[in-house]
C-alpha cells in the first residue's frame, strides 16, 4: 500500500496496493510507491536532483492508469514536502490538473496554500481540523512526523507559527534528519531572536545552523 507518511499526508483510505483484498499489488503501484518514498526523503534531506528523478519516474507510472485524482495526490505530495520546508511557491503541477480532480485533492491544496475556506475545513482529516483551530498543542496530536511537519508550515503560512510551533518544527525535523526543513525552520528562529535582540540566542542558533552545514559538505 501507498507509504504511511503519504496516507497521513493526503488522507487515502483506500490501499492502492490492494492489500486488504490479499491481491497482488500491479508493479506500477509498488513502483509509485517506491519512487515516492525515495522522493520523499531526498527532498527533506537536500537531494534535490534525486527528488526530481523519483517524483519523474512516479508521475510516468501514474500517468498509465490515467487516474486525475492518484496523479494530483503525488503532485500533492512534492508540494506538501516543501511547505514542510518553508518553501512557500505556487503548487504548479496540481494546478494543471485540478479542474479534472475531485473536491477532497482541490480542499487539500487550499490547505497547502493555506486559503482554504473554513466551510471546507470539515474534508481535512479531524487532526488537520484541530490544527488549524488549536495551533502547536494540536500539533502534538500528529503521530506521523511529515504530517506534523507539513501541518506546522500550513501554520506559518497563516500566520499562525508563534515560538511554540517553530520548537516543535525543528524538534521533528531534528529527529528525522530532515536537514532541508530543519535549515529552514531554523532561519525562522534566528530571525525571531534577532528581532527580539536576543544576541545570545542568536548566537547558540547559529551554532546548531553551522553544525548542519558542516555535516552536508
Amino acid at each position: 500500500m501507498m507509504p504511511k507518511q503519504i496516507l497521513g499526508l493526503l488522507f487515502i483510505f483506500v490501499s492502492l496496493g490492494g492489500c486488504a483484498s490479499g491481491s497482488v499489488a500491479p508493479d506500477w503501484q509498488i513502483n509509485v510507491q517506491g519512487a515516492t518514498e525515495r522522493g520523499i526523503e531526498a527532498y527533506l534531506t537536500g537531494r534535490t536532483r534525486i527528488e526530481e528523478s523519483e517524483f519523474v519516474r512516479a508521475r510516468a507510472e501514474i500517468a498509465r492508469t490515467g487516474d486525475a485524482d492518484l496523479i494530483a495526490r503525488v503532485e500533492l505530495v512534492r508540494c506538501a514536502i516543501r511547505v514542510a520546508s518553508l518553501v512557500l511557491e505556487d503548487c504548479v503541477g496540481f494546478d494543471r490538473i485540478s479542474q479534472d480532480t475531485s473536491s477532497a485533492e482541490r480542499v487539500y491544496a487550499d490547505y497547502l496554500a493555506g486559503r482554504l475556506q473554513a466551510r471546507d475545513a470539515e474534508l481535512l482529516p479531524p487532526v488537520h481540523q484541530r490544527v488549524l483551530a488549536g495551533g502547536a498543542p494540536a500539533l502534538q496530536t500528529i503521530k506521523d512526523p511529515l504530517s506534523r511537519l507539513v501541518a506546522a508550515g500550513v501554520l506559518f503560512k497563516n500566520g499562525q507559527a508563534d515560538p511554540a510551533v517553530i520548537a516543535v518544527a525543528i524538534d521533528t525535523a531534528s529527529t528525522q534528519g530532515w536537514s532541508r526543513p530543519l535549515l529552514a525552520w531554523l532561519q525562522i528562529q534566528s530571525k525571531r531572536a534577532e528581532l527580539a535582540d536576543d544576541v545570545m540566542e542568536v548566537a547558540r542558533i547559529r551554532r546548531h545552523i553551522d553544525r548542519i552545514l558542516q555535516t552536508s559538505r
